[in-house]
This record gives C-alpha cells, sequence and structure tokens, in this order.
C-alpha cells in the first residue's frame, strides 16, 4: 500500500544564462502521517526551464531505504517530468530523508527532500475527515448557513485533523466582517484533532438573499492562500414574514413551482442547453420575488415577472455553460426569496452531466 502525494508549483534554482535550469514545485514534501511498513511516495514536479534537452545522469538517494523513480529518455525544453520518492517505512517515528538530482544543467545537484511520520498504527480518517487541505483533514470543506433571520447568531463546527509532521496553528485567513472563528486548541501536534467555530453575526450581513465569501483553511498565521486552501462561505438571509402569523396566512400569497429541479448537459442522449420552470401564485394577495440568485457562475436565468398577482402565472428560464458548471466546487442551484411565508427561501436545484 502507498500513500502518493503531487504537489505542482514554481520555485527558483539559479544557475548561469548559458546553462540549463530545472525548476521544482517545490523541493521539501511533506507527506504527513504513514504506517509501519507501509510505504510512503513524494511526487516532485519538476520542468526543464531551459532551451536545450535535458538529461537526468543519477539520483542519489541519502539511505538504502529510499527507492527512486525517475526518466530515463532526454527531456525537451520546456516539458514537466517527475521524480518519485519512496520510503519504506521500516522505522517508527518523524523522518527526514533526501535525494541529489544530477544532471547536464549544472555542476551541482538539485536537492529534494520528502518528511513525515512513520506510527506503528495508521488509522483511517477519511470517513471522519474526508476532505485534505494542504495536509489538514477535514469534515467540511465549505461553509453554509440557510435560513438565517436578522438577529440569529448561527454556528458551524469544522473539526480538523493535523496529517502533517510539523506543529500547526489552524486558523481561518480573509474573514468577512459578518465572520468570526475560533480554534480549540491553538495549537495541534501531529496526528492530533481540533475545531474551528465559525460564528455568523446576521446584523452585519446587508441583503436578503444569497452572500457568498472565500475563506482560507491555514497551517500557520500569516501563510499565503491559494486556491488549495479555499473554503466557499454561503449565507442565505430571509426576511421577517410574522405578519402572516395565525389567521392572517389565509391572505397570504402562495408560491408553487412545476419543479423543482431543471436538467442540463446530456440527458438521455440528448444535449439539453436550457430549462424552464413555471411559477404561480395561489395566495389571496400579491406574490413577490425579491432576490433571484446563482450559487455558481455558468448559470444564466431569465424570470418573466417578479411580482404576480394571485391566480398569476410566469415563467423562469435557465441556460447553463456545461464546461462551467461541471466545473464548479458548489452543486449548481438558484435561489429565490419571496414574501411567502410557507416558502420564504426557494431552491432551485440544476443538474449537470
Amino acid at each position: 500500500m502507498k500513500k502518493h502525494l503531487i504537489i505542482a508549483a514554481l520555485c527558483l534554482a539559479t544557475i548561469n544564462a548559458h546553462a540549463q535550469r530545472i525548476s521544482a514545485t517545490a523541493t521539501t514534501i511533506d507527506v504527513g502521517a504513514t504506517g509501519f511498513e507501509i510505504p510512503v511516495t513524494a511526487t516532485f514536479d519538476l520542468r526543464n526551464k531551459s532551451n536545450k534537452p535535458l538529461i537526468i545522469k543519477e539520483v542519489k538517494a541519502d539511505c538504502g531505504c529510499i527507492n527512486i523513480g525517475r526518466p530515463t529518455k532526454n527531456i525537451s525544453p520546456n516539458e514537466r517530468f517527475n521524480i518519485t520518492v519512496t520510503y519504506d517505512a521500516k522505522m517508527l517515528g518523524h523522518f527526514t530523508k533526501q535525494v541529489a538530482v544530477y544532471s547536464n544543467a549544472t555542476e551541482k545537484p538539485v536537492y529534494l527532500t520528502m518528511k513525515g511520520t512513520v506510527l506503528e498504527e495508521l488509522q483511517d480518517f477519511s470517513s471522519k475527515y474526508p476532505h485534505d487541505i494542504n495536509g489538514l483533514m477535514v469534515d467540511a470543506d465549505e461553509l453554509e448557513f440557510d435560513d438565517v433571520k436578522k438577529g440569529d447568531h448561527p454556528e458551524r463546527v469544522v473539526n480538523v485533523l493535523n496529517n502533517t509532521s510539523a506543529v500547526v496553528i489552524p486558523n481561518l485567513l480573509h474573514l468577512p466582517p459578518y465572520l468570526t472563528a475560533v480554534a480549540s486548541p491553538e495549537q495541534l501536534s501531529p496526528g492530533r484533532a481540533g475545531k474551528i467555530t465559525v460564528t455568523l453575526n446576521s446584523e452585519k450581513v446587508h441583503n436578503y438573499g444569497l452572500t457568498q465569501a472565500n475563506i482560507y483553511l491555514a497551517r500557520q498565521l500569516g501563510e499565503k492562500i491559494s486556491n488549495k486552501t479555499l473554503v466557499p462561505v454561503s449565507v442565505i438571509l430571509i426576511p421577517d414574514i410574522s405578519k402572516y402569523k395565525g389567521s392572517n396566512k389565509q391572505y397570504a400569497p402562495h408560491m408553487v413551482t412545476s419543479a423543482n429541479e431543471i436538467k442540463l448537459g446530456i440527458h438521455d442522449g440528448k444535449k439539453v442547453k436550457s430549462g424552464t420552470i413555471s411559477i404561480t401564485n395561489n395566495g389571496r394577495t400579491n406574490l413577490d420575488i425579491s432576490a433571484l440568485q446563482m450559487f455558481t457562475s455558468g448559470l444564466k436565468v431569465t424570470l418573466e415577472k417578479r411580482e404576480l398577482m394571485p391566480g398569476e402565472q410566469t415563467k423562469m428560464t435557465v441556460k447553463g455553460d456545461r464546461s462551467k458548471l461541471l466545473k464548479a466546487r458548489t452543486k449548481p442551484r438558484i435561489l429565490m426569496i419571496t414574501n411567502d411565508p410557507d416558502h420564504p427561501k426557494v431552491i432551485i436545484t440544476v443538474n449537470v452531466k
């Protein structure tokens, strides 16, 4: 059984302008925890940055417990290539292993380092912590605050496990003014678990309907943000419909939709680019659709009317960009905020294949 970790980004390897250059995503990879005698692999992503063919002459490890995979053919200019370093994990505790890459790029080798921890018994946390955010295992990689009313202060808890070989200080960066976050404990040793409690202050959310933000889970204070550490947040603030309580409810608007799902993409062998839903007001006063919003990009929605008199009907047409929708991190959905006391929030899901 092997644990694979591939990391891709560029770092500098300064060599004189007439020589060949090698760039690496990262010269050090922390593979986290593995079990005793369960080999673990770090895959280094590199690139020939020169305008000449690159030849990897030799890759030397600092011990016999390492197996190395490397290219045997010449590497063309600007071509990417991988070097894999596999540790046999036959010694318990923390480890740091280094290999030296010799090539025709320079007289001095490029050094690559892998580090991690070998545990006597490796526990499977995948069911409890299904998401890996830069070595931090979490049970949620997005946060949703649904059906929030002014004055509410709901909380969401993100459970975190440190799957790296170093002590971390888990924290959330770029919090908007309406969110606060507290980590407990403040530091996590390797293999330890904790939680981050995120609290919403609804008074600081100004608009009814959907408000979205991007926050980032960091291992240390001041850490750089990236898409790998992104945690999307969505808040749905609904209006106060208390005036329709009790006997007054018989005079309320009542929204009825012909469907709560639209199918786009490839369905039943046919390419479906758009869908239509009918909306009817079966109540006794005017129905007001005060907000119409999309959770993801790639959707275009047209609503013929936003205010419907009793018995009146309108149509909503939805078109989608299949390629964008398939790449969306959150499920494509359409949100409507209404003055119907039974349906102040209506969500239409978009099924994309």
